[in-house]
């Protein structure tokens, strides 16, 4: 199982690394407005995942007493990684790692984003979810909950640069259509 968890974890890091470097906007895209929004959240991911990682170490405060949460958790993350690379695949060249509008961009509404606004954030709030469990302890995982705030705050960001392209397109869009749950927010 330890070498499972180390794919997991290298996977998740490796992952997330590669969609910050390789998938960010150029200066062909017509407006790019993240505000730093995508720095924040890899802040609060790196100090939240280490704070988690020396608490998991120095403490003992178990979610549960069988190691069965570790793989759920562990699963948990594949799950989230998995429909986060879907989510960016569907999307295709319109993804971008940081907030921007690309040349012709189009509002995509079918698909995952029939359901949610944001599924890459679900799928990301899901892998954070799961590796806070797999780590199997209390205190860790109310420490990985700072990447909350800051994916509200890359959602307003966002939220805002599509509505001032889209305009009334994309405010009917939010109408219909959850942000981060399906059928409940």
């Amino acid at each position: 199982m330890a070498v499972f968890s180390i794919v997991v974890y290298g996977l998740f890091a490796v992952s997330e690394i590669l969609i910050s470097r390789l998938l960010r906007s150029n200066t062909a895209d017509t407006q790019q407005a993240d505000a730093r929004s995508l720095r924040l959240i890899w802040l609060m991911a790196l100090v939240s995942l280490a704070a988690a990682i020396i608490i998991t170490v120095t403490t003992q405060l178990p979610i549960a007493a069988t190691p069965v949460l570790h793989t759920v958790g562990l699963m948990l993350m594949v799950l989230g990684m998995a429909f986060r690379w879907s989510v960016i695949w569907s999307l295709g060249r319109l993804f971008t790692a940081d907030v921007a509008i690309r040349q012709s961009h189009t509002l995509k509404t079918d698909g995952f984003y029939r359901y949610l606004r944001h599924p890459s954030y679900t799928a990301l709030a899901l892998t954070f979810l799961g590796l806070g469990l797999s780590l199997n302890n209390w205190l860790a995982l109310l420490v990985l909950l700072p990447i909350i705030p800051a994916l509200f705050n890359r959602i307003r960001i966002e939220e805002q640069t599509l509505i001032r392209h889209f305009g009334q397109l994309y405010l009917d869009y939010m109408r219909r259509t959850k942000a981060l749950i399906p059928f409940v927010y």
